[in-house]
């Protein structure tokens, strides 16, 4: 990778990836878009509605790109509420960027997630190749976008690369309308109130990451020997399984008057309910040595640390 467009680039993912990968390429080798205005002057920005082919494909034809970087997707929660939208904007936009890197020759990563698992997937230490039957519109998205982009690898030679994230934590982007996005509020609640609500049910386990982690996993999977990649897409990847619980129990650990209580959203829960408890990483730390950093401790600690500064 030298010159990496992203798109999506001011959201959940997007808004941090961008700031990274311009400290270790150079700021001018990032070509951040988003069909919203610029809130981040540092760089080359361009407004692209990923929905629209050419105004993707002139984009990476002008700053002559050799990645892209495709986030730019509707979430889960948000996904269910307007499901042809999501259909329009997650498949239509994979679509076209995927054109785009077969047409100009790029390599490119698109994030699955575990909204690709479904309620007969088995639920703790879920398989990389295992059965895979989601009950969202977010999810059937997600397995369309993998099959999708190993159809590209297998017939027209272009070099994807993804994983499926689980649930991401950040103290630099707001929620974005995920189902896991309780173990963000968490935090901010915890700092501001001491207390919080979670719309999650007190014993459900997803996986979750934090972003630092996230970030390095995207660098050292794209940077990774291409003879090694035996699954290229769809790596699973995650660094913790934890109840809302068990982020109330650490939290305490620091400030000891945090009280949590429970107001569970179904249509939320449904979605949480039909994921993993837990799954296994282990393809992705052999075929690219992935190996998260922070645990619950670990980020939890550095979460509230960053949050009381911010």
């Amino acid at each position: 990778m030298k010159k990496i467009l992203v798109t999506g680039a001011q959201g959940q993912i997007g808004s941090e990836l961008v700031t990274t990968l311009r400290e270790n390429y150079g700021t001018s080798n990032i070509v951040a878009t988003d069909i919203k205005e610029n809130m981040n002057e540092d760089g080359p920005f361009e407004i692209v509605d990923v929905t629209n082919a050419e105004d993707l494909f002139s984009v990476a034809k002008k700053y002559e790109v050799d990645t892209i970087m495709h986030l730019a997707a509707l979430l889960s929660a948000r996904a269910e509420a307007i499901p042809q939208k999501a259909w329009d904007l997650n498949m239509g936009g994979l679509m076209n960027a995927l054109e785009v890197a077969r047409e100009l020759n790029l390599q490119i990563f698109t994030p699955s997630s575990i909204g690709a698992f479904g309620p007969a997937t088995p639920k703790k230490n879920t398989p990389q190749d295992t059965i895979q039957r989601p009950t969202t519109m977010y999810g059937v998205n997600k397995v369309a976008g993998e099959l999708l982009c190993d159809y590209y690898y297998s017939r027209f030679g272009v070099d994807t690369r993804g994983v499926r994230f689980p649930g991401l934590i950040s103290y630099v982007a707001p929620p974005g309308g995920g189902t896991t996005d309780y173990a963000v509020e968490i935090y901010y609640e915890a700092l501001k109130n001491k207390s919080y609500t979670s719309y999650i049910a007190e014993n459900t386990y997803m996986d979750m990451m934090y972003m630092p982690d996230a970030l390095n996993a995207i660098m050292k999977l794209m940077e990774a020997d291409s003879d090694q990649l035996e699954h290229r897409n769809a790596f699973n990847i995650s660094s913790i399984s934890a109840a809302p619980d068990d982020f109330a129990r650490e939290i305490k650990k620091h400030i000891p008057d945090f009280e949590i209580s429970y107001n569970v959203d179904p249509v939320r829960q449904e979605i949480a309910d039909s994921w993993p408890d837990s799954i296994d990483s282990t393809v992705a730390s052999k075929e690219w040595g992935f190996a998260p950093v922070y645990n619950l401790e670990g980020m939890t600690k550095d979460m509230l640390e960053k949050l009381k500064t911010k």
